[in-house]
């Protein structure tokens, strides 16, 4: 068998945790049914699967059973919480906040909604990629219906204040989406705290299978009308029509569980690897830490190095380790990540830079061996004299 890279690319997807496919497979071949199929054993089983899993995930933000709403994964989650909140709500405003720093499935649906006559405005970051709680107020307007604004981001890892933000929000009567897909079992979340009102989750970040994914939806204090964008049947409290993929949601309950109850101690753990790995990068020149030093994500480590082509340097540290340059969703794009020119970043920079998610099953000694090659591949690209 031919060895395999280092994987340090969790922020683009996990590996599903044993104990998670454990809990999946009897629901593909024994407790096959139809949750929606109330008229015998089979469906009931199913049902009785998905009541407890939709109860483990409302556990898990502090919420109601009853307010989580399943979707495929986050991009439709996002699509549904921003497309759905601007159909309902358009005769109140056309007016919506977001962050320069949103992951695509955020801004392109904002971007999409300008077509149709929507306003967006689209706060910048500081140097660490928190925004400006000066600017978000400034921003409000009397028309303005939604702010989205994610809790952990999907590069750089920065956690942005949801409870200030969501405090803002709700003293203006503005609803506030925020997308939890990096941040769902990694960070405490609490949408009653935070006085969030609308927030997208997914699985396959949090060593989930990939495919599935929940919405929450406030249904009182205040409750949220959502528009369906997906009719067909009117399963979710009609918001999202569609079987209900149990295998699916019975791992990604698993999951999150298995996460909430680790979430103490692995984050120690990845928070020990990540400031090893930059405590032994760091000792070269040019290199640049992207994002808050400490506010961020425990298994996030984003740089930018000077005096290297960034596609050369993950060329030659594929051998090692599959580490990614940015954003999975927008790999096949040549442009720079939208994210580190939103810090300030030249193209140059933005272009040659890394990011190390880490992970639960990575080890201490696969971090010696990737900084080590990393270091090496750095060295001997600079000194090759291939610049950008």
């Amino acid at each position: 068998m031919s060895h395999r890279p280092i994987y340090l690319d969790n922020h683009a997807t996990t590996p599903v945790d044993e104990r998670v496919l454990a809990a999946m497979l009897p629901y593909f071949t024994e407790h096959f049914g139809n949750p929606s199929s109330i008229n015998h054993v089979y469906g009931w089983e199913t049902e009785a699967a998905v009541k407890k899993s939709r109860e483990i995930l409302a556990q898990a933000i502090n919420t109601t059973p009853e307010e989580i709403v399943f979707t495929s994964g986050a991009t439709e989650a996002n699509n549904l919480a921003i497309k759905g909140v601007a159909e309902a709500y358009f005769q109140k405003g056309q007016h919506i906040i977001t962050v320069a720093t949103e992951h695509n499935a955020v801004l392109d649906p904002c971007k999409y909604l300008q077509t149709l006559g929507f306003e967006i405005t689209i706060l910048p970051v500081q140097k660490d990629g928190l925004i400006d709680l000066n600017l978000l107020e400034k921003a409000f307007r009397s028309d303005t219906i939604l702010v989205s604004i994610m809790a952990a981001n999907n590069e750089i890892g920065v956690l942005q204040p949801l409870a200030k933000i969501g405090e803002m929000c709700r003293e203006r009567g503005v609803i506030f989406h925020s997308d939890a897909a990096q941040a769902i079992g990694k960070i405490p979340l609490d949408v009653q705290a935070m006085q969030i009102d609308l927030m997208s989750f997914t699985a396959h970040k949090v060593y989930g299978p990939k495919g599935i994914g929940a919405l929450y939806v406030r249904r009182r204090n205040p409750r949220v009308q959502l528009a369906p964008q997906q009719h067909g049947g009117g399963h979710e409290r009609g918001m999202r029509s569609g079987t209900l993929y149990t295998p699916q949601i019975v791992g990604f309950a698993k999951a999150v569980e298995i996460a909430l109850q680790a979430q103490a101690t692995e984050n120690q753990y990845l928070t020990q690897l990540r400031q090893r790995l930059w405590e032994l990068l760091s000792q070269l020149e040019g290199m640049y830490l992207n994002g808050h030093p400490t506010q961020r994500l425990a298994g996030n480590l984003n740089i930018s190095i000077e005096g290297v082509d960034g596609a050369a340097l993950l060329l030659g540290l594929q051998p090692v380790m599959a580490v990614s340059s940015g954003s999975a969703c927008s790999s096949a794009t040549t442009a720079p990540s939208h994210v580190l020119t939103a810090l300030g970043h030249t193209e140059k920079l933005a272009y040659a830079s890394l990011r190390f998610g880490i992970g639960r099953f990575n080890t201490a000694e696969e971090i010696e061996q990737v900084a080590q090659h990393t270091i090496s591949t750095i060295q001997s690209l600079r000194k090759q004299k291939t610049l950008v």
